[in-house]
């Protein structure tokens, strides 16, 4: 297992005995046990956040419903009527501690995923088009043909009967097909996938090459790109702003260049990665799939709530004082959603510990906090189903002996908080 990252961050832990901190090495190697006894602990908790500020943890799964589409918790506590200076907030704080070139931050914070209405809604109303059920039904097909190349390729990276999934087919899967839809040329994508492991490593001497190596990458291809524009959402996001700068700015359309191929490559990387682990160490659910592919679609959905990558949202502020679950939220208090426990709660889940594929209804509305909920939830999350889909489907169709080639414990996990990430999967094809 990987060591705690080398962060400042970590400097916090222990400083305030009883209240959970984020960077706490035990809850980063265990969180499904870590965040469960807080859950049993209460559905609001008093914790710390990676910069030590404090926070409310809400950990049960109707309580995190709540306050995602709760108005009353903004994302942004500059912009939002709390009105705090920057230097209050604690994404601006850490950003400090990680060492961020202060005239790179705005990449950040000014992202879709940081705004509140009525920025996010145009920002997001301005890329949605593309992510429509019928625009990503139309690429299915698109998606299925890149999967199929990969695994034909597959056991060509083979070393010694033993070929690592991740590197060669749970990540150039998504990032090809984000990278498509945006328009990022393909010999730049090999880059993007180190941008992105950089910038979750939480690790300064990476990010403080990686970022601003990554803004000036996208300055240039719009550049490139405004001289022949095509039919992608770059050439889409360009023509707006060159029409009317006042629905996207320069900086708007590098972070949401930025946040789009992140967001879009890696995370379902590692609901792949995931969910095939999960399904190997569970062959009665494996068997279940294959005997009925039918069920890919709720298979998805609940190995999104079993073995999800992102752990928890970020941060929220009352934006006046709220009563949540019996606790009183003070304006301009920090909420942390804790989505690994809310989806692991008894309370709403019959047998939570439990790997079914049948728990999820057919057709019926999603039964889990894995893509969020409310106005903020995941824009890419139709294509991310389907990525899914598609490639355990066609990994398991190809591929029906295929095995871990090392026992479950020995699966090396980036220690980073609030995900869950294979470094690596190593597996046998047959």
């Amino acid at each position: 297992m990987s060591a705690l990252p080398r962060s400042p961050l970590t400097a916090h832990v222990g400083k305030h005995p009883g209240e959970p901190q984020v960077m706490d090495p035990a809850l980063i190697s265990d969180p499904y046990g870590g965040y469960g006894a807080l859950r049993e602990q209460g559905p609001v908790v008093r914790g710390r956040f990676m910069d030590d500020s404090p926070a409310w943890f809400v950990t049960r799964f109707e309580e995190v419903r709540q306050v995602l589409r709760d108005p009353r918790f903004a994302n942004n506590p500059v912009a939002s009527s709390l009105g705090a200076r920057p230097e209050d907030s604690p994404t601006v704080r850490l950003l400090d501690m990680l060492g961020f070139p202060e005239h790179l931050r705005v990449y950040l914070l000014g992202s879709i995923l940081n705004n509140d209405a009525p920025d996010h809604t145009r920002l997001r109303r301005l890329v949605s088009r593309a992510f429509t059920a019928r625009k990503i039904t139309n690429l299915r097909p698109r998606v299925a043909e890149i999967a199929d190349t990969l695994l034909d390729r597959l056991p060509e990276h083979a070393e010694d009967g033993v070929v690592d999934l991740i590197q060669h087919f749970a990540y150039p899967l998504p990032i090809t097909v984000i990278c498509e839809l945006v328009g990022i040329p393909e010999a730049d994508r090999p880059q993007w996938r180190q941008w992105g492991a950089d910038l979750v490593s939480l690790q300064p001497e990476r990010l403080s090459v990686s970022f601003p190596a990554m803004i000036d990458h996208i300055h240039e291809l719009i550049r490139e790109r405004r001289g022949a524009l095509t039919d992608d959402l770059l050439s889409e996001l360009i023509r707006t702003h060159d029409d009317d700068g006042g629905r996207l700015s320069d900086v708007e359309m590098v972070t949401m260049v930025l946040t789009l191929v992140l967001a879009g490559h890696e995370t379902t990387a590692h609901l792949i990665g995931n969910g095939t682990a999960a399904l190997l160490t569970h062959p009665g659910q494996l068997r279940l799939l294959q005997d009925d592919p039918d069920l890919l679609p709720r298979a998805v959905h609940e190995l999104m709530r079993w073995c999800g990558p992102v752990h928890m949202t970020q941060l929220r502020y009352a934006t006046e004082d709220v009563e949540l679950a019996g606790t009183l939220i003070r304006k301009g208090d920090a909420v942390q959603l804790i989505l690994v426990s809310a989806n692991h709660d008894p309370r709403h889940y019959t047998d939570p510990e439990r790997l079914d594929l049948t728990r999820h209804p057919a057709g019926h509305a999603e039964n889990h906090v894995g893509f969020g909920h409310g106005p903020h939830y995941c824009l890419g999350a139709t294509l991310a189903k389907q990525e899914g889909e598609v490639a355990l489907g066609k990994l398991l169709a190809r591929f029906p002996g295929v095995a871990l080639a090392v026992p479950p414990e020995r699966l090396e996990r980036a220690q980073v908080p609030g995900s869950w990430r294979l470094v690596s999967l190593p597996l046998r094809l047959s």
